[in-house]
């Protein structure tokens, strides 16, 4: 799975952009001298600024800290901020807040719920007890459960609770997916949620099964089209591929959204051309909640936009890619002999993973630096099919087995218990890792993350059986995926920079360790003998 040219179709289109703006038609000079609205950035500084000022509207206090999710300006130049809030650490689900402010960066006043400001407060609760609760029939917990500060009940006061993720069928055998959080007090389940919505659409997937989506209804028929994830939709490539010379493109492939009259996609099978589209946009789906569930991050850039997909890219491409010029996910069908469609779950988590990488430490795609972005995205495509749950393709940690046809000669592209399986991957670090493509040099944190989360030696999982060695005999304990997936996801986003190697990997997941878990914890020595595992010292 190939991240193409990113870097230089982006200066492709920069240089575009400039050329126009410089050749195009002088403006008028009423419009030359009409004022210009506020940066959306500035505004949010100036938002971020004035809370302090107005604790008691906005129901600030100590501990709490706040996120910029989206600003929307008006044409008068009047801002709107929109916020989340955390206290001491903890997500406040239902804190968020919209800052109002003039042209001029002045103080209109904000909307929130929010009845009061959090209070400290200790769990009386265990989470154990807790995800009991939780727990509905037919239901299975997906994760740990969460602490939180509930206030979306119906007096708005904020709690402490536990937040705990359950999976399951509805009454009508639509799957069912509850966040319930319980009072960490008094163990009074204080709301549940449905994320699946019963009035979406459905799909009959080629590797999922049959799943639910949430669709666009355009005049009489529906857009493969998600309003809850950001406007994320599929289109049709047409067979068509992109045509670029050095830096510029001189065609794009379409992106022709898939459209439908029951709100019923696909069949299960290629025949009908929509099937992969399902499959393409169940795993943006899946990608974009567990982003926003596990890390808060609401979509690529974090700004609760979406992106697109292109499926049937080109005719026996074999390959899926990423690419920033587009913001789009793009897949082909597979040659047919070795390969079939590349739409599978983790696949669209690789792809969508790419562009969350380049929108935070926007790692180098070459050298070592390369292969820490490919691991990047096989780890997320592990923790995003775990999380899925999905009974057709449960989680693993083979990358891209579902694509795999017995003409391929093995069972996944890449294996991140042992990468040497697949003949070209490094199960350690050596001095030549860096002169290795990046497919096959991202083997050794892909082996770090495996161990980690599982420890070395023979096991099952789901039905895969594994057996993990280390480069220097030792015998690593795992610390579990969900721990695992934060350390690695807070060192790419807080620590990790644009040239990081394997031993800057080492020091950055460290770092993360010790923010997460404390210097000196179990989490963190379980990192660092990770880390010396496979010979990154």
């Amino acid at each position: 799975m190939t991240r193409r040219a990113i870097t230089s179709r982006r200066t492709a289109l920069l240089a575009s952009a400039t050329l126009l703006a410089t050749a195009g038609t002088a403006l008028p000079a009423s419009a030359r001298q009409a004022p210009r609205p506020p940066d959306p950035r500035t505004a949010a500084a100036h938002a971020l600024a004035a809370l302090p000022a107005h604790g008691a509207q906005a129901r600030d206090g100590g501990g709490q800290s706040f996120k910029v999710v989206g600003v929307a300006v008006d044409r008068d130049g009047t801002s709107h901020t929109r916020m989340t809030r955390t206290y001491d650490g903890l997500p406040v689900l239902g804190g968020d807040i919209v800052v109002h402010q003039s042209a001029a960066g002045t103080w209109k006043g904000s909307s929130l719920t929010l009845a009061k400001a959090p209070a400290d407060a200790s769990p009386e609760l265990p989470a154990k007890a807790a995800t009991k609760k939780a727990l509905t029939k037919g239901h299975k917990t997906q994760g740990a459960a969460q602490l939180v500060v509930e206030a979306r009940t119906a007096d708005h006061q904020p709690r402490l609770a536990w937040r705990i993720q359950t999976a399951g069928k509805q009454a009508d055998g639509t799957p069912s997916r509850l966040l319930t959080t319980v009072d960490a007090a008094t163990g009074k389940v204080l709301l549940r949620e449905e994320t699946i919505r019963t009035d979406a659409g459905d799909g009959r997937s080629l590797y999922t099964g049959t799943v639910p989506l949430e669709t666009t209804k355009s005049g009489s028929t529906y857009q493969l089209k998600d309003p809850t994830r950001g406007g994320t939709y599929t289109g049709d490539a047409q067979n068509q591929a992109d045509f670029c010379f050095l830096t510029f493109c001189l065609y794009r492939a379409p992106a022709t959204i898939f459209t439908d009259a029951d709100n019923h996609w696909g069949n299960g099978t290629t025949s009908d051309r929509s099937t992969v589209a399902v499959d393409a946009q169940f795993g943006t789906n899946e990608t974009w909640d567990f982003y926003k569930n596990v890390f808060g991050r609401l979509g690529i850039n974090g700004d609760g936009k979406g992106s697109f997909n292109r499926v049937h890219y080109d005719n026996g491409y074999a390959n899926a890619f990423w690419d920033d010029s587009c913001f789009c996910m793009t897949y082909g069908d597979g040659d047919g002999t070795q390969l079939g469609p590349l739409t599978a779950l983790d696949v669209t988590a690789h792809e969508m993973t790419h562009g969350v990488t380049s929108a935070t430490a926007n790692l180098t795609y070459s050298g070592e630096s390369g292969g820490l972005n490919e691991a990047t995205s096989d780890i997320m495509a592990a923790a995003v099919e775990f999380y899925a749950n999905n009974s057709a393709d449960l989680g693993d940690y083979l990358v891209g087995e579902k694509v795999v046809l017995p003409g391929f000669g093995k069972a996944a592209l890449r294996f991140m218990d042992k990468p040497s399986k697949d003949g070209k991957s490094p199960d350690a670090w050596s001095t030549g890792t860096k002169n290795l493509d990046v497919h096959y040099s991202s083997g050794v944190a892909n082996h770090f993350y495996y161990l980690l989360s599982e420890g070395s030696g023979a096991k099952t999982i789901n039905g895969v059986s594994y057996d993990s060695p280390t480069s220097n005999g030792s015998t690593v304990t795992g610390i579990g995926r969900d721990a695992a997936t934060k350390i690695w996801y807070r060192a790419l986003t807080t620590y990790m920079t644009s040239s990081t190697d394997y031993k800057g990997a080492r020091t950055a997941t460290l770092n993360a360790a010790k923010d997460l878990y404390g210097a000196g914890s179990a989490q963190y020595n379980a990192v660092a003998a990770a880390w010396s595992a496979v010979n990154v010292n």
